[in-house]
């Protein structure tokens, strides 16, 4: 009786919540939706820093420093390193989540996307996001994840190139669309 009393009442209080969350005020679902403003960045730099990336987590270049220069020199630049590579990550994750919210405007405006593209989008949110903390975690203990890290590159390239052929497509409809309009506004212009 007690089990089933907390049980009825864990229900009740997690559908009130539920009722909560979707009747909160509109005004403040509109401010949480994608500013055009938002998606006006530049395009993906971290293609363009990878091969810097690279070079600076390289071993070889790491040994060659140690046996020059004093360890303690090379525990510094290793260090910096790190920090410049971490930064780097973090720079890859914001241009990952810019697309993410540029491939919902998309989505938004294109009548075919249906369930199983929102399904990839959020399979590949969460891949990216678990392999981010890996490489995250491998940085901060030292170590080596360039392979790793090329692939989270990879997904952000991959998913930049999806999002301009989209954005191409739906350019080249609306093209079309206006096209199609302009020429039936002057066929009722001929008829009347």
């Amino acid at each position: 009786m007690n089990f089933t009393f907390i049980l009825f009442v864990s229900i009740v209080l997690a559908l009130l919540i539920l009722l909560a969350w979707a009747l909160r005020n509109p005004e403040r679902r509109r401010a949480s939706r994608v500013e055009p403003a938002s998606l006006e960045q530049p395009g993906p730099r971290h293609a363009t820093y990878l091969p810097l990336i690279r070079q600076a987590l390289s071993p070889a270049d790491l040994e060659f420093l140690a046996a020059r220069g004093s360890p303690s020199l090379a525990r510094r630049v290793r260090k910096e390193r790190r920090r410049v590579a971490l930064s780097y990550l973090n720079e890859l994750r914001n241009d990952f989540q810019r697309l993410l919210r540029l491939a919902r405007v998309i989505a938004s405006l294109s009548p075919e996307v249906g369930a199983a593209q929102e399904w990839e989008r959020l399979r590949l949110s969460f891949r990216f996001s678990f392999r981010y903390q890996i490489v995250r975690a491998g940085l901060y203990c030292g170590l080596l994840v360039l392979p790793q890290l090329s692939g989270l590159s990879q997904i952000v390239s991959e998913l930049a190139f999806r999002m301009e052929t989209a954005m191409k497509e739906l350019g080249e409809r609306a093209v079309l669309a206006a096209k199609l309009a302009s020429s039936s506004d002057h066929r009722a212009v001929d008829i009347a």
